[in-house]
Formats: C-alpha cells, structure tokens, sequence
C-alpha cells in the first residue's frame, strides 16, 4: 500500500534546527525521524513512498538520493509548497495515488502501532478515513488529594481518559471529495467527515510520540542510546 508522508511543514517549535534543515531531517541517533519512519512502515511490507515536501524540500530529497539504504524503497518527491496546508499536499499528490486506499502519516511522529491492523480495522468498518487514536497524556503531573486537603498520591504525567488523534491514517479515496484548498486537514475535512460518520478510530494504547520541541528531540534521542526503540519492530 502507498504511503504518503506529509513533510513539509517549517518546524518553527524546532528552530534550533529548522533554520538549517527541515524537521523531518531531525536526527535520531545517526538517523533522521523520517528515515526511522519508513523503516517502520517497511517492516510491516509498505515500501512504496510519496514524500510531500514543502520547506527545505531539497534536502530531504538529497537526503534519500544520497542514502545507499533507502535504495530498498520506491520513492516519489512531490514538491507541494512552502505554505500549503496539509489537505492542499494531499490535493497536489492525488493523481499519484494509485488504488483507492493509501496510508498516511505525519513526518515527525514515532510509534509501535502495528499498522497492518489498522488497516483491517479500516477494511472492517468502510470509513472513508481511520486515524490512529492515542490517550492523551496529562502534559503536568496530578495530585490526588483526600478529603483533609492532604495529599496522598503523585502521578507524573498520567494518561487522562480521553483519546487524541496520532495520525498514522488509512484512507480511501473519496477522502479528496472532502478537502479543498485553504482548509485544513484535521478541522474541516475531518469535521465534515465526522458529520457524516465517515471516519473511524483504532485505538492504541502503546507507544507514540510527536517530536515538536528540543524536549522531545532530546527524549527521542535518550530512549534510541538506551537501545528502547518500540517503533523498530
């Protein structure tokens, strides 16, 4: 199955980096984040790629053009604009789509959700779009406090009984009936969508991270020299 990845977006929470490279080129270990993405994809047998680049587009392109490792894959840059939202880089790549379901993903998110099984889960259902939903974490620790007013427990960053989406998408085609130019991607294309009950969720309750700031960056990059990597299958 195709696998489009949405990268091309400035990364300004990242500035100690973007203003060099793009996110995406953002390293882990001696990798970029989209490399250890596609290694992921891989290993679950999608190998077909369509990079949407935008900012420093280049460099990703040279990037891979340069890798002997990435020879393994079949990939297409799609130069879709500095500027354009992230349903105008879906728009600009539709004509490279080439069966009515593809994968979609974020270039800056990590995670060891078993993508074959959302995309039974999508067969099973018949939306037009299945996201990947991930609990949202608390971003401050809570404190549970007695009816003393004492308190008697600490939870740092605990997971909230609510769900976020974390990307990581299968999509049919008649997903492009609902994106238009100027629009976002997740407000009112999945608005729409949600409207008319076209887009189901697959829960996963594993590993899953985002890489937004130099927080993260440095997290990512602690977990890879400890040797934990859930997104290496």
């Amino acid at each position: 199955m195709q696998v489009v990845i949405l990268c091309g977006g400035k990364g300004t929470r990242l500035s100690e980096y973007t203003e060099e490279i793009p996110k995406p080129l953002v390293a882990i270990g001696k990798k970029p984040i989209i490399h250890h993405l596609m290694e992921m994809y891989s290993s679950y047998g999608h190998t077909d790629f369509i990079l949407c680049l935008g900012y420093k587009g280049n460099k990703i392109e040279n990037y891979f053009k340069n890798n002997k490792a990435s020879k393994k894959w079949n990939i297409s840059f799609a130069h879709t604009g500095d500027n354009s939202t992230k349903a105008e880089r879906l728009i600009k790549v539709r004509k490279m789509i080439k069966d009515k379901n593809f994968l979609v993903s974020y270039g800056d998110d990590l995670s060891d959700v078993d993508v074959n099984k959302v995309i039974l889960h999508h067969n099973k259902h018949k939306k037009i779009a299945t996201l990947t939903a991930v609990p949202l974490l608390s971003p401050f620790g809570i404190i549970e406090i007695n009816n003393k007013n004492e308190a008697v427990k600490f939870k740092e960053k605990p997971k909230l009984d609510s769900w976020m989406n974390g990307g990581f998408y299968v999509m049919n085609k008649k997903i492009f009936e609902f994106l238009n130019p100027g629009q976002e991607l997740e407000k009112e294309a999945f608005e729409k969508l949600a409207e008319k009950k076209q887009i189901s969720a697959y829960k996963h309750n594993g590993f899953w991270k985002s890489m937004n700031t130099l927080k993260d960056v440095l997290e990512l990059n602690e977990m890879h020299s400890k040797g934990e990597t859930p997104w290496i299958k």
